[in-house]
């Protein structure tokens, strides 16, 4: 904890040099409200003052709601007031016309600083998420269970026709994949509900009845044929012997827990495979809406959101559980008119999730997050219903030069959200109507402040931050603390803060040292040495004999991977599915494979760039 005080107040100190103001009261206020909060203070109370700040941008105020929980002194907070002057009017409170952009970025970085660090939640905290996941369940199927009013089935209506105008050619493509068999499956990095891990993922013996109805195992589970007597070894299941997804909660911040779900084996190998051609499909320069989608990109969103903090004639929304409220009946709606993707959809979603405290429960939902068709999914949903919005405010059907004529002002990430900002009340309002929440603390369309794909910006000016992840390393031993504080000052001297990267160095160099001798060279972001990233060059302290290239002495990760034989067709089939054509970068990737089991820090020779 004094540790964490100790660079929170460095980082106050340094933005105040660079603002011009004196930080003294704000470094006492934080050492009192840490006394009598504890860790709650970084993480939960600093992040909600700048959710305060970033609603006055927005309404162009401070108004007598903002920062309720800080005294002040006038119209602001006393807290970081020396700052908030430079943005704001003293006396009216209103947004000044040469709002100090530097000002609204220190705010936020000393805010949001530890908004983000992985701790791990109360118990309480986890199962209140457990308990929202079961509640929004419940939503959904009573939704479903209604018989629509005359508008909601009007709106239905819609949506499948702007749906159709919309994905017909990239869900055409995916049609004609499925029927000629030429979708490649792939088994994902992440756990599974059933347990297996790496290699042991190519031996799967478990497929839903309902899958092989679709995607037969002979077909996609085996190298050839000429293994067929492998199907004697796999247990075909039937719907009520299926395994649910293992919904999960990982870390996420202190105030909550991000809760994900484990899909079975099966059924994530066919997922990626569906998920794979659609993507391509929709990001393909054969699609001429490619545009307003993205799946590997957030670049477009990023740039649409600084338009938008310059001109406001961009709007950028975030939705509540956007994966968690996307309903199966939506994506039925959306691929009704294409029978097998349909059909291969639903043949590879998991109907049934268990719940820890709250046992095994039916889904209405289309899928949580984790399997590897909700991002598509959901993005292709929510831009159905945003081009439904522009429809019913233009008054007439849209046409593809309707539509073509959104490029550049209408595009979605997952659920970051940009749209033009005179149709954000029609489009939350259709939002609302199927069932999805916008989050107004991270929706803005009023103000000259945007939010998208991780960037934040301020009338052009970018005022996105760092953040500290997790909790600061005592020795090497702490893998992935180390690793994430060298992280942490790197990307700390590159957004010009360089005071406390020299205060993290310190650190640093204290871990960095053996038998008297410090090794912490400057190297390149993609070394694997644990060095420091600089505006000056490397120094090549000894050259390869075997590559003749540069090396540098120092930390170095060294993942320890579990072993996991794998061998005959399953190695095969391995091989087959690989989509490089260049050789495994692990010769042992046939004893060794999965997720690390265990990490350490070793000091070597390796390259500096």
């Amino acid at each position: 904890m004094k540790s964490l005080m100790l660079l929170l107040q460095c980082l106050l100190s340094e933005e105040g040099r660079w603002c011009r103001i004196s930080t003294e009261r704000d470094s006492e206020t934080i050492t009192s409200r840490v006394k009598d909060e504890g860790e709650s203070f970084l993480t939960i109370t600093l992040p909600n003052f700048a959710k305060e700040l970033e609603k006055a941008l927005d309404e162009e105020m401070v108004t007598p709601r903002s920062f309720p929980l800080w005294k002040k002194n006038g119209k602001l907070p006393v807290f970081l007031g020396g700052f908030l002057e430079l943005i704001f009017d003293t006396e009216s409170g209103y947004l000044l016309s040469d709002a100090d952009e530097r000002a609204v970025r220190a705010v936020r970085q000393i805010s949001l600083f530890f908004s983000k660090i992985e701790l791990e939640c109360s118990e309480k905290r986890i199962q209140a998420a457990f308990r929202q996941y079961v509640e929004i369940e419940s939503e959904l199927k009573n939704r479903d269970s209604q018989v629509p009013d005359m508008l909601y089935a009007l709106r239905l209506k819609q949506f499948e026709t702007i749906a159709s105008k919309l994905w017909s050619k990239p869900l055409w493509w995916l049609e004609k994949a499925i029927k000629e068999g030429d979708l490649i499956p792939k088994h994902g990095p992440g756990g599974t509900a059933d347990r297996l891990k790496g290699n042991q993922k190519f031996l799967v013996n478990q497929w839903p009845q309902r899958l092989d109805d679709c995607f037969q195992y002979l077909d996609y589970a085996i190298p050839n044929h000429h293994f067929w007597k492998e199907v004697d070894h796999v247990e075909f299941l039937t719907p009520g012997a299926e395994i649910p997804v293992r919904v999960i909660a990982v870390p996420k911040t202190m105030k909550t827990p991000r809760i994900i779900a484990a899909e079975p084996t099966a059924m994530q190998y066919m997922q990626q495979a569906i998920s794979d051609n659609l993507v391509s499909n929709l990001e393909g320069r054969h699609f001429s809406y490619r545009w307003m989608i993205g799946f590997q990109r957030q670049e477009p969103n990023q740039q649409m959101a600084k338009e938008g903090s310059l001109y406001g004639d961009l709007a950028t929304l975030d939705l509540s559980e956007a994966s968690d409220r996307v309903s199966n009946q939506h994506v039925r709606l959306l691929t009704k008119g294409f029978p097998r993707v349909s059909e291969g959809i639903q043949a590879c979603r998991s109907r049934k999730a268990d719940v820890p405290g709250h046992g095994v429960i039916r889904l209405a939902k289309f899928a949580s997050m984790g399997s590897a068709l909700t991002f598509p999914l959901e993005a292709m949903v929510f831009l159905t219903i945003i081009f439904m919005a522009i429809e019913q405010e233009q008054g007439r059907p849209l046409t593809k030069d309707d539509i073509a004529s959104f490029k550049g002002r209408v595009r979605v990430y997952g659920d970051d959200i940009v749209i033009p900002g005179k149709y954000v009340q029609p489009v939350i309002r259709e939002l609302g109507a199927f069932g999805y929440l916008v989050n107004s603390n991270k929706s803005f369309w009023s103000g000259n402040f945007r939010e998208s794909c991780g960037k934040e910006y301020f009338r052009g000016f970018d005022v996105s931050v760092e953040k500290c992840r997790y909790r600061l390393p005592s020795s090497l031993a702490d893998v992935q603390e180390v690793e994430g504080l060298v992280s942490l000052r790197n990307r700390l001297f590159m957004a010009g803060n360089w005071e406390t990267a020299k205060f993290i160095d310190e650190m640093i160099l204290k871990l960095f040292t053996h038998k008297g001798k410090q090794y912490y060279p400057i190297v390149e972001p993609t070394s694997p040495v644990l060095g420091r990233w600089s505006f000056l060059a490397y120094s090549a302290e000894r050259i390869s004999d075997s590559t003749h290239s540069p090396l540098v002495k120092g930390y170095v990760r060294k993942n320890r991977i579990p072993r996991n034989c794998v061998g005959d067709y399953a190695a095969l089939q391995k091989v087959f599915l690989k989509r490089s054509k260049e050789p495994f970068a692990d010769k042992e990737h046939l004893e060794r494979s999965g997720r690390p089991e265990a990490a350490d820090i070793k000091l070597r020779w390796a390259s500096p760039f």
